[in-house]
């Protein structure tokens, strides 16, 4: 459904990892070399940590209006269904979220989302994924098929065979990569003064859009002096003075952490469901989900080349882009329209009604379209004209 793709477009806006909540990273001690943004950027785009633990804090004050606290129909398992359901993305696009994130190579890692009160766990250990929700005692497992055990049948990124992602909690390598694949002509790039994220000293780099078409003003993000890994990113909206979103590493070690962590067993009473996979490459995701099964937007994967073939309208560049829907996926208008909790997140506008965020729009269209950008809305409804 629409929700599958919405956390991808929101992701460069507002599910990330970054610096300490609503707040500048502390000024280091101890200078790094200098170095010139180009030299930055190749720095972050060269880095090779795969081993790593950490805690990510992440801020959102987008300006949606109060809502609920995001629930999960009773008996729901706690795999992709229910982390994409509405309240879920709500709720990842508003407040503050806590997570342990633990990665040991390309087939070990855990992510931990501490709500309040409960814990979400996404953990993968070789071919085994388990999704975990302490809240109800529910959990979802699935066993990878052989191909994504190899690199040349990589599985969809949005998929639950790397647990990095898990519940919308990002690490800060994978939002600096959204930002950096932006940087070109219509980017100013330069490197601040040196912060300190987590105790490491990091390189400053600081990325703003030349174009008054998008809503994003700069992008703070550090750079680890030593390794090359991103450790903060924050965003500020654009003629605003603190940043919009913000989130990231407020503990960090590249000791690789306990094989124990890795190991999971459903606690004594949990709801086990077993995910089958088909064997195609890249579907996993729908996997013994009714409701997706029969939804149109879900032909595809969201990293499925077919996905954007077939599904979606790209059009734009850079911080421009705008993604949206098919006519052929009215049905996912349909149910983000007859959500309650969206019903009170939206306006009415010409043409459909809006989602409308400091740093991301979402235009549902009358006729069963949803297109979502970095931009003001007038870009969103200019672009549902021309694909009509």
């Amino acid at each position: 459904m629409w929700l599958r793709w919405l956390p991808a477009v929101a992701a460069p806006v507002a599910i990330a990892s970054g610096a300490l909540i609503g707040s500048l990273p502390a000024g280091a001690s101890n200078p790094l070399p200098a170095k010139t943004p180009a030299e930055v950027l190749v720095l972050a785009a060269g880095h090779q940590v795969r081993t790593f633990s950490g805690t990510v804090e992440q801020s959102a004050e987008l300006g949606l209006p109060e809502l609920p606290a995001a629930g999960k129909p009773s008996g729901s398992a706690p795999g992709p269904a229910s982390a994409g359901s509405v309240a879920s993305v709500m709720e990842l696009l508003s407040g503050k979220h806590t997570a342990r994130i633990y990665l040991d190579g390309e087939d070990n890692a855990r992510v931990q989302v501490m709500d309040q009160l409960a814990e979400r766990d996404m953990v993968r250990h070789g071919k085994d994924v388990w999704l975990y929700s302490s809240k109800d005692n529910t959990a979802a497992h699935l066993s990878l098929p052989a191909h994504t055990q190899d690199p040349a049948h990589a599985p969809d990124p949005a998929l639950p065979t790397n647990p990095q992602g898990a519940h919308g909690m990002h690490t800060p390598a994978e939002l600096a990569q959204q930002f950096l694949s932006k940087v070109g002509p219509t980017t100013a790039v330069t490197v601040g003064p040196d912060v300190s994220v987590a105790g490491r000293t990091a390189y400053n780099l600081l990325i703003e859009p030349r174009t008054d078409a998008t809503l994003v003003g700069k992008v703070a993000i550090a750079v680890d002096g030593a390794t090359g890994m991103p450790l903060s990113v924050r965003v500020t909206a654009r003629g605003a003075d603190t940043p919009a979103f913000s989130s990231g590493f407020t503990s960090f070690s590249l000791d690789a952490p306990n094989p124990s962590v890795f190991a999971f067993t459903p606690p004594p009473g949990s709801t086990v469901k077993e995910l089958p996979v088909p064997d195609k490459p890249g579907h996993p995701a729908t996997a013994g989900d009714p409701a997706k099964d029969h939804d149109p937007a879900n032909a595809h994967g969201p990293g499925d080349p077919g996905d954007a073939r077939e599904n979606t309208d790209v059009t734009g560049t850079g911080w421009e882009t705008v993604v949206g829907t098919s006519r052929g996926s009215a049905a996912a208008a349909e149910s983000m329209l007859q959500d309650p909790l969206l019903s009170q997140a939206t306006v009415a506008v010409p043409g459909g009604r809006l989602l409308s965020t400091a740093l991301l729009n979402v235009l549902v269209t009358d006729d069963g379209r949803i297109f979502a950008g970095m931009v003001p809305p007038e870009r969103l409804q200019a672009a549902a004209a021309a694909a009509r």
